[in-house]
């Protein structure tokens, strides 16, 4: 199941590069000009940075979701130093 959210923010591409340095000593990860993704063991995390959002997909092997959903927007806080709301779309 894939999840998909928007996290309004003008700092994207600084909490997606730190999230990034973050997570390649444990993930394989992958950057280009408009986005980078963080290869884990059973999902794909997309981070695409914009001016005004951060567009965040998660594809993912499991049908439970919810709990990489957590992990990943808590690591996005943590980077951000700062608490995200957000709603997550499943497809």
């Amino acid at each position: 199941m894939n999840s998909t959210t928007q996290i309004n923010t003008t700092e994207a591409r600084r909490i997606s590069k730190r999230l990034i340095n973050h997570w390649k000593h444990k993930f394989e990860v992958a950057e280009t000009e408009t986005h980078s993704k963080i290869f884990m063991p059973t999902a794909i995390v997309t981070l695409s940075p914009h001016e005004q959002h951060l567009d965040v997909l998660i594809e993912n092997q499991q049908e439970d979701v919810a709990h990489l959903e957590q992990v990943v927007l808590a690591h996005l806080n943590r980077m951000a130093g700062q608490e995200f709301s957000v709603e997550w779309t499943h497809h």
